[in-house]
């Protein structure tokens, strides 16, 4: 069986969780709750949390796909060096981003969402992973073989290669031996 990387689903439940978060925040600051400045805090903290986990990280297998417009955030996560690539900083992090969540129910489910994805974070810490960006691959062009250069100039159904007409400017040399016998009955 294979290794689970628990990065990968730290991951994918702290975007949830930010949003989550976000979320509740907006709800909690547009019905100005009491203590909507725990809501206000929350939109802030969602916000951070979304930006800070949408770059997915590099795969140990090497198969990882990338978000739709993950780059730009990926350069900005790896502008902080090993704040942001260290998942023991992420776990202690976002257990501390979700304390003040937990103040007001319109945020409590991202805050316990979010915790929950702290511990997930210690996990993948303790396994030893840590965050690598997905850079985008140079493409290597293949040099173009002369196949390709030259498509077929005759419509299928083409003849074998040894069969074909050559062309010459002699009438006779053009001309090929049909194997088959063609006969009238």
């Amino acid at each position: 069986m294979g290794k689970i990387e628990w990065a990968m689903w730290a991951n994918e439940q702290a975007l949830a969780s930010g949003l989550i978060l976000l979320t509740g925040g907006i709800v909690g600051v547009a019905g100005q709750f009491r203590g909507w400045q725990f809501a206000a805090y929350a939109v802030a903290a969602g916000v951070f949390v979304c930006l800070l986990e949408y770059p997915r990280s590099k795969r140990s297998k090497g198969t990882s796909v990338e978000r739709t417009g993950q780059y730009c955030f990926t350069v900005c996560v790896k502008a902080f060096g090993p704040l942001t690539r260290n998942y023991y900083v992420r776990a202690f992090l976002h257990a501390a981003i979700c304390v003040p969540g937990g103040f007001m129910l319109s945020t409590v489910l991202g805050c316990v969402c979010l915790g929950i994805a702290s511990l997930i974070y210690l996990v993948a810490a303790i396994r030893g992973e840590h965050w690598e960006p997905i850079l985008p691959r140079k493409e290597v062009r293949k040099p173009v073989t002369e196949s390709i250069k030259n498509p077929p100039q005759n419509p299928p159904p083409r003849p074998p290669a040894e069969m074909r007409r050559k062309r010459v400017d002699d009438l006779e040399g053009a001309a090929y031996d049909n194997p088959i016998s063609v006969t009238d009955d």
